[in-house]
């Protein structure tokens, strides 16, 4: 039996039988019926393959079916909705997971085109996919990796692809951090098990993985998240949706009640690892005003290539920023925007969202001219 406290690590470098090591030591089976629906909720942020540092192997999706099926559980269905503007088909594709199901005989469920239910809180009603909430079982599979908006993406951010779009980008609007939380508290996980991997430490939609060998896993995805946060130099006050969704009686950020558990310590490779801070650097030639992961993300990344290359000497007085985001919907005025919401503005790249390749060609054009 799995206790909230607990938190359980193996380390290795075969992503399916270290999950199934974890598993044979957890025995999630003991507190399931015969014949109880099982969800699988990777991160399929976008339609990159996991060694780019941005999606949840599916070696490990893989072992988590070998050992449900192995023990007599046949209903099993993969769910995800990948971020606004991506195409969770494509991603399900180029991931490994099409080939996974067909394999296994698994369902694949794109959340974008589930139903939706309306889920009370105390700020209001929460719109998520109604499959998540049915399962009897949801297993929560997280990359551990960078985000530009609230640094830390895990336990709780993954839950964001329980909900539809149009809820996505409300929840920017709102801040994020408060509806995470919210969203943690009406939508229950029984079991989180975290790549760390190769997780991406500057972009949450990868192509800097950096090797972090290991798997986490445990119940309470609070306190999960707190010690995730902690592998990276960062503590759960740094990233304000743990200690709401604490609040909300979610978990615990008290890193001190943890119980660790390595299963192979001996595996364990020396060296650490630490958020690159990239986005934050990048984020001063920006004014973000509600924008949406996918956007946002796609700017910082063409911006961090513009610097490789020395292409931002027009914006390095800080008098240009880059104006992005929801809050800029009917602002009509002159400077820079990227997306469809800054349409209004005098110079704008459409899209929602826009390439980071398109960012990059349309923000060259425009501060040449």
């Amino acid at each position: 039996m799995m206790h909230k406290n607990e938190i359980t690590v193996v380390y290795g470098e075969n992503p399916r039988a270290m999950v199934e090591t974890l598993l044979t030591v957890l025995k999630p089976e003991q507190t399931l019926r015969p014949g109880a629906t099982i969800g699988l909720k990777p991160n399929l942020v976008l339609d990159k393959p996991a060694a780019s540092g941005a999606t949840t192997h599916p070696e490990i999706v893989e072992g988590v079916i070998r050992y449900f099926q192995a023990k007599g559980y046949s209903n099993l269905i993969i769910m995800e909705s990948s971020w606004v503007g991506a195409r969770t088909e494509e991603a399900f594709r180029v991931c490994g997971y099409r080939e996974l199901a067909d394999r296994y005989g698994v369902e694949l469920l794109d959340l974008k085109k589930d139903r939706t239910v309306q889920k009370e809180t105390a700020d209001g009603t929460l719109t998520v996919c109604a499959a998540p909430l049915a399962v009897d079982y949801l297993i929560n599979l997280p990359v551990l990796k960078a985000h530009c908006q609230t640094l830390l993406t895990c336990a709780l951010k993954n839950l964001k692809g329980c909900i539809p779009d149009q809820e996505k980008r409300r929840f920017h609007r709102l801040g994020l951090h408060r509806p995470i939380a919210q969203l943690a508290a009406v939508l229950p996980v029984h079991l989180t098990i975290v790549d760390a991997i190769c997780g991406d430490l500057t972009f949450e939609e990868g192509g800097n993985p950096v090797p972090m060998g290991r798997l986490l896993a445990g119940t309470d995805p609070v306190l999960l998240d707190s010690y995730a946060a902690s592998l990276l130099g960062l503590a759960a006050a740094d990233v304000p949706y743990l200690s709401l969704a604490a609040e909300l009686g979610v978990g615990t950020t008290d890193l001190a009640a943890a119980v660790v558990t390595e299963v192979n310590p001996e595996a364990k490779k020396a060296g650490g690892f630490r958020l690159t801070g990239r986005a934050k650097q990048l984020a001063r030639y920006v004014e973000a005003r509600d924008a949406c992961s996918a956007c946002y993300g796609s700017l910082l990344h063409a911006l961090h290539r513009m610097a490789e290359e020395r292409e931002l000497a027009a914006l390095a007085n800080g008098s240009k920023k880059i104006k992005i985001g929801q809050g800029f919907r009917g602002v009509k005025s002159g400077g820079l925007g990227v997306g469809t919401c800054t349409r209004g503005l005098e110079k704008t790249l459409a899209g929602c969202p826009p390439t980071a390749r398109a960012i990059r060609t349309f923000l060259r054009r425009a501060l040449a001219d």
